[in-house]
Order: C-alpha cells, then structure tokens, then sequence
C-alpha cells in the first residue's frame, strides 16, 4: 500500500481538527429488529424491552434502550471521525433528553470543545459535545465524549 493514496474512512489526526469545528453523522432508524438483537447482546431484558404488551411504563410506543441509541450514534463516530486515529475513550457525560422508539430516525452533530496535546508520542485529548436528534430535529440525548487522538505519522 501506497501513502500517497488516502485509506476510505480515515479518522481524523488531532492536528487536522480545531476547537469550534462541527460535524454531523448520517441519519439510522432504529427497527424493533434492532431492539431485539440489542437486548439479547447484553441482557438487558428488562420488562419495557421485553414486553410489547406492558402498559405501565412511561414512554408511548416501542421504547429504544438509551444506550443502543449511544451505541449506534458511537459506531457512525467510529466509522468516520476516528477510525485508525482513535486511541481510547477517557471519558463519557450523558443526559437522555427524551424518548427514542422504534421507527425514529437519530442522528447527531458533533462539536470539538477542547484539543490537548500530550507532552509525548504525538497524541492529544480531544474533548467533544454530542448532540443527538430525531426525525423531527428534537434532541434525544446529549453527551460529552472525551477521547485519546493519534498524530500525523510525520509528525513526530
């Protein structure tokens, strides 16, 4: 493989992203297939998830789990923003704003609010706030993710 020809997907090195700057993901609808194989993976098989027929809960139609609707906007993340840059997660703050159910479509922008470089090895700790919407632009949930990003690699 050839430097000189860009990989697809490419995350961004922290040298290439500057505080202020925002993006956003691609929009997912979250299908009751996804609830299911969600709720299977990880046990969470609790009575609003399992049960279509549970009257007593709180939220009207077929309830999302906050952290499938974390989890799939972290996967368009992954995908794009960080994919081969990411070092590691340090730190997540999360507040679920409002409900997700089936049939939403969530999406989320994106802004950096903080880019520290390390004193070695050309990494940095880039701060950003996540905001996640649904089909109607409502926000659903917000989160700030704080992250380990690699360097340039002619940057040493």
């Amino acid at each position: 493989m050839t430097s000189a020809i860009p990989t697809l997907s490419q995350g961004y090195y922290w040298q290439d992203i500057a505080v202020g700057q925002k993006f956003h993901t691609f929009r997912r609808t979250i299908t009751e297939t996804d609830i299911v194989n969600f709720i299977s993976a990880t046990g969470m098989l609790e009575t609003i998830f399992i049960d279509t027929t549970f009257s007593h809960g709180a939220i009207q139609g077929r309830p999302v789990p906050g952290a499938l609707t974390y989890s799939l906007i972290e996967g368009f993340i992954m995908q794009g923003m960080v994919q081969g840059t990411g070092l590691a997660l340090l730190e997540v703050h999360k507040k679920m704003l409002a409900p997700v159910v089936a049939g939403d479509t969530v999406w989320a922008e994106i802004e950096i609010t903080g880019i520290r470089p390390t004193s070695k090895h050309n990494r940095a700790v880039v701060v950003s706030l996540i905001e996640v919407r649904n089909q109607h632009d409502k926000p659903v949930m917000t989160y700030t993710a704080t992250r380990m990003l690699a360097g340039r690699p002619d940057n040493p």
